[in-house]
């Protein structure tokens, strides 16, 4: 199995890994412009020509915008070879009940620990209401209020990801959000895959419908008939999915435009070469997924490109995340930790995993990254599956500027302005002042007319 892994190998104790990082990012951002020889023959034959991603998208949610409903259904058929009605789309209480009632109890169990989790850390961090009383007759307030209704995109094409249920809709309960509508494809994996329908009956999510892609996101930022319009689209997907997301913004809000997963792990001697080994594996194992090494310990690039050989050979999924070592992940090696943290903060990574002597010394040197693992007990898939941040996460170099998805995502926050007539009279002046500046007279008349 050794001799298939040829992983990019970089010492930048002599050389720069930064072109090594740039080609990466590159890879995994999502441009729209690269088409599998499936994907192309495919888009040819729906719409006669060999259209980009980004121009599939565009026509997909154009139609869906026109149509409505009918334009869902063909796409469906066309894209995931669904053939449904309009009274199909939505799965119904009783199939939903029934795979609640069909799965194995432990995974209802599992469910029901992990939200309680999620719960009590996105409870911990939710705004509330805050009201300040600088002078007397002043009372300035920001008031939360909740999203009416959110749509959640939940992934189903190679794998089924009751994960994702939990990490999107349990943080918009938290925030008080009253209508959730989940989106999944037609597939074993999606919208009937009975793991996630019982999570999503188990959260008392009553809206699940059978459509994914990019007609799917159409649909719910423009609504269609058979599916109401929401205020905002959250959830992975694949690259149709995050540039529809792009597309349809400012008609409704989005969480992010996501590209694969990735991992950066920093590790020093301290490290084992097995845990960090088996940590790039479950990033890589996405496919595509990025999985990088940052380390100024020499002996454990050899070792770790040894160890990812023999643990690959016992993974369901091998051959796909070979591929994604050879194609998207490298073992750099650096002069200190000194430039392991600049490195890491310049590619900005969804996911950080320090196992070093001193995780938090290196936190502190990098201020990018869209959630930190510390210590050697701490794996990426805890974040992943348990932990109660949401695994929702900016990708592609968007932790620059980006969270991760949270309760307070889905809240709307305003201000709350309330003067009494003696406080007004008392800022009147400066008002009058600025509006006139301006040459906005009737903004100042709107004050002077009240000053006493």
């Amino acid at each position: 199995m050794s001799s298939m892994l040829s992983i990019p190998c970089v010492d930048a104790r002599v050389g720069s890994a930064e072109q090594t990082l740039q080609a990466l990012r590159e890879k995994l951002s999502p441009q729209g412009e690269v088409v599998s020889p499936r994907g192309r023959a495919l888009t040819e034959k729906v719409f006669g020509e060999p259209l980009s991603p980004v121009r599939v998208v565009e026509r997909i949610c154009s139609d869906v915008a026109a149509e409505g409903t009918a334009a869902v259904l063909r796409y469906g058929a066309a894209l995931d070879q669904a053939e449904l009605t309009a009274n199909q789309l939505r799965v119904s209480a009783k199939d939903l009940r029934q795979a609640a009632e069909s799965v194995d109890r432990k995974l209802l169990e599992t469910v029901r620990r992990i939200r309680d989790r999620i719960c009590q850390f996105q409870r911990a961090i939710l705004h509330t209401d805050c009201s300040v009383q600088p002078c007397d007759g002043v009372t300035l307030t920001q008031r939360y209020v909740p999203l009416r209704r959110v749509g959640v995109c939940v992934p189903g094409g190679a794998a089924a990801y009751p994960s994702t249920v939990l990490m999107t809709v349990v943080p918009a309960q938290v925030a008080g959000v009253r209508e959730i509508a989940v989106v999944a494809p037609p597939t074993r994996f999606g919208a009937y895959n009975n793991d996630m329908l019982a999570t999503c009956y188990e959260l008392g999510v009553s809206e699940v419908y059978r459509v994914g892609g990019a007609q799917a996101v159409a649909a719910l930022a423009y609504g269609c008939g058979a599916i109401a319009g929401v205020d905002k689209i959250v959830g992975p997907g694949n690259l149709f999915v995050a540039l529809a997301k792009k597309h349809v913004y400012g008609t409704v809000d989005i969480d992010s435009i996501a590209g694969p997963s990735e991992v950066i792990v920093l590790a020093d001697e301290t490290a084992r070469v097995d845990f960090v080994a088996a940590d790039l594996l479950a990033q890589a194992e996405h496919s595509p997924g990025s999985a990088i090494l940052i380390t100024w310990h020499a002996d454990l690039v050899d070792a770790v490109r040894r160890e990812l050989a023999e643990q690959v050979a016992r993974l369901e999924r091998a051959n796909l995340t070979i591929d994604s070592l050879e194609s998207f992940s490298a073992l750099i090696l650096v002069r200190d930790q000194q430039q392991a943290c600049e490195l890491t903060d310049q590619f900005a990574p969804e996911h950080l995993h320090i196992q070093t002597a001193d995780p938090q010394a290196c936190l502190a040197q990098i201020r990018n990254s869209g959630a930190a693992f510390l210590g050697h007990y701490t794996p990426v898939a805890l974040g992943d599956y348990a932990a109660g941040p949401s695994h929702v996460l900016p990708t592609g170099g968007t932790a620059r500027w980006a969270a991760g998805l949270c309760a307070n995502d889905f809240l709307r926050s305003g201000s709350v302005i309330d003067f009494s007539q003696t406080a007004l009279d008392a800022v009147a002046e400066d008002v009058q002042y600025l509006a006139e500046k301006e040459g906005l007279t009737a903004h100042a008349r709107s004050v002077s007319i009240r000053r006493r």
